[in-house]
């Protein structure tokens, strides 16, 4: 019997349908979310989601901005930029689009970044946040898992969830996000003994390593929840036709464009032991750009009425 499909698509139109509301809401009150998205250089893969996250402010309601400067702009004058986004008063969300190029140290533009307009949920200030348990901007992608999860009434509280993948950006913030709504957290890497064992035991597993189809029906267990936050393009039309032989549209598609993609669990492994899964494409992809406009609304909301507490913590 095949799993359960979470469409990450129906829960992002859900998503922002609401926010579409939401943001009527604060213009009544005089105030447009703002979001401005910098895009370095002309990397073709950035430039397709900064297109994608800009169609989705307009979607919703909220003000945005693109800023391409070219590639061999110097890290001086990207700071430069950012700390006059911060300054911009209308400018609620800031988002520096990844990756930068080689001459740019990625970690010092990122903590540039006023914590309040850090939508994409990277600072260290945030991050800090996160752990203790307090209000934060979260990063998107894990904070769309959560929503995922609770939106399709899968239980969290009580449940032993495994993520595999230590990253900054997708496994730790989920091991804190899930560990918030009671789960029970392990997390595994490169240096995990029994890879496979540790994963059987996982009531919810979520696979963010970047390895195509990694993770096969031999790290699943029967019943749990799947949410495959990996998104690998493959070209090897060996791999395909050995990865979809189960699905004849998706090698149909494949043979007509020469390119597919695939996360990091087997696609057929998936569908057969899961209870629940996410698809990739389709699953977890949406509700990352769904969740930087919530962040955006949110940071908005700090405008109309900023929390008296935070400021005095700040001064």
């Amino acid at each position: 019997m095949a799993g359960q499909i979470l469409d990450g698509n129906r829960i992002r139109d859900q998503i922002l349908a609401e926010l579409t509301t939401e943001i009527q809401q604060t213009q009544n009150q005089g105030i447009t979310p703002g979001l401005v998205a910098v895009l370095v250089g002309n990397n073709p893969a950035s430039q397709v989601y900064v297109r994608n996250k800009i169609k989705a402010c307009k979607q919703v309601g909220i003000y945005s901005e693109t800023i391409e400067i070219s590639p061999d702009t110097s890290q001086k004058d990207l700071l430069a930029l950012v700390e006059s986004l911060n300054e911009r008063q209308e400018i609620d969300g800031i988002l520096v689009q990844l990756p930068l190029p080689d001459q740019i140290n990625t970690t010092a533009v990122l903590e540039a970044i006023s914590p309040e307009k850090d939508v994409d949920g990277f600072h260290p200030v945030n991050t800090g946040k996160l752990v203790a348990g307090k209000p934060s901007l979260v990063p998107c992608t894990p904070k769309g898992l959560i929503e995922i999860l609770k939106r399709s009434n899968i239980p969290i509280a009580g449940k032993h969830a495994v993520i595999v993948g230590r990253s900054n950006i997708v496994g730790k913030p989920a091991a804190l996000l899930l560990l918030q709504e009671h789960a029970t957290i392990t997390v595994c890497h490169s240096k995990t003994p029994d890879l496979s064992e540790v994963c059987q035991q996982a009531d919810i597993l979520v696979a963010a390593i970047g390895r195509p189809a990694m993770l096969t029906g031999d790290y699943i267990r029967e019943g749990a929840v799947v949410l495959d936050v990996g998104i690998n393009r493959l070209t090897d039309a060996a791999l395909v036709e050995q990865l979809f032989r189960h699905d004849p549209e998706r090698l149909q598609r494949f043979r007509k464009t020469g390119k597919t993609l695939v996360g990091d669990i087997h696609p057929r492994d998936v569908q057969q032991k899961s209870a629940a899964y996410t698809p990739v494409p389709g699953g977890v992809g949406p509700l990352t750009i769904a969740m930087l406009m919530s962040n955006t609304l949110q940071a908005a909301k700090r405008r109309i009425q900023p929390n008296p507490h935070e400021l005095a913590n700040s001064s």
